[in-house]
């Protein structure tokens, strides 16, 4: 058996993978310890093949620079719905059979077993995440309790956390701005939605501070940086739990979508990369990583039981994305629209934050 190797590393140390059968790319912090510690450990314990992580800030960019470059270093990377699907059209994916996935325990399909739109032709989905918007509960104790409070500055003063980027932020904007979820996307294919969208933005844009990294938002509330942020919900969760912070997570007006396991087109390890997604994506894979944070499994199977955090103790089913308790006001995100629209709305995102 081979001696595993697991590690977790900044994007700038690709060299460790010359040590390695398996390098995954994930997002690091909160989440890339959640796969660690779900996927990558114990494939490689079963298997005896070497596995490293290495961290992104958004791993697409990177996978697509290396393919183009024809450097392919990774064999997996963790990348956002949307971005599966674009790059899978680019060709910068390998194609995934989704007939080779485990079924669930008792024999249904995975095709059958995923929840719709969980695998696509270069993806499979890992879990169901969010954007949603959180507080310091000691500054507020009554607390927002709407996405438009977040553009509150009067009744809720102080900084406002956001991550760089059109993407979540416009459709957050509208949101807050009282468009109702089931119309957001269409207001954003006109004109006048997007103009809409940044003239919410245009509120607060004094007060915001720009996160790129998903560790940088929970860290930004707990160093007093900003009243409240923009954050990935997992993210807030772990502070909560693992480090006792005083914060809430507001779910009205949360974005939610899947995450995938991709392969990188000329991956130097395809075949193992292929084996290590149908393990990290079997039902057991899929629960094991929801009992390390709390973004939801994208197979029935896995929720059939109880979801307890690592912890032992604290149930996750009321701080997961799909909990029904927290979807009264949540809105999927549209793959199809930023497959469309993300130069062009980036493009423009850019030049207003230069204004």
């Amino acid at each position: 058996m081979k001696k595993t190797l697991i590690l977790s590393t900044a994007l700038a140390g690709f060299a460790f993978a010359a040590q390695a059968d398996v390098t995954v790319m994930s997002w690091g912090g909160a989440y890339g310890e959640a796969q660690n510690e779900a996927h990558v450990k114990p494939w490689s314990a079963a298997t005896g093949h070497a596995a490293i992580m290495v961290d992104s800030d958004n791993p697409a960019p990177a996978i697509k620079a290396m393919v183009e470059a024809g450097n392919v270093t990774v064999d997996v990377a963790s990348v956002e719905y949307a971005d599966a699907i674009r790059l899978c059209d680019e060709g910068i994916l390998e194609p995934i059979d989704a007939a080779s996935l485990p079924p669930a325990p008792d024999g249904t399909p995975a095709t059958e077993d995923f929840l719709p739109g969980a695998i696509t032709e270069c993806g499979v989905s890992t879990d169901i995440w969010s954007n949603v918007f959180a507080y310091d509960t000691t500054k507020f104790p009554e607390g927002p309790k709407t996405a438009a409070d977040f553009f509150d500055l009067e009744k809720f003063p102080g900084k406002r956390g956001l991550r760089k980027g059109a993407k979540a932020v416009l459709e957050f904007a509208l949101l807050g701005d009282g468009v109702p979820a089931a119309e957001v996307y269409d207001l954003l294919r006109t004109p006048e939605g997007v103009d809409r969208a940044f003239a919410k933005l245009d509120t607060i844009k004094s007060q915001v501070v720009w996160w790129e990294a998903g560790s940088q938002a929970p860290q930004l509330l707990a160093d007093g940086e900003v009243a409240m942020t923009t954050a990935y919900n997992g993210r807030i969760f772990a502070a909560v739990v693992n480090e006792g912070k005083p914060f809430q997570i507001v779910w009205d007006g949360q974005i939610y979508e899947n995450e995938m396991y991709v392969v990188p087109k000329g991956a130097p390890n395809k075949d193992l990369a292929m084996d290590f997604i149908r393990y990290a994506t079997s039902t057991e894979g899929l629960r094991a990583q929801a009992q390390h944070i709390s973004y939801g499994p994208a197979r029935r199977s896995s929720m059939k039981e109880e979801l307890i955090f690592k912890d032992g103790k604290t149930v996750m089913a009321p701080h997961l994305p799909t909990a029904p308790e927290n979807m009264g006001n949540a809105l999927e995100t549209s793959a199809d629209f930023w497959v469309d629209y993300d130069a062009e709305l980036n493009e423009r995102f850019q030049a207003w934050l230069t204004r």
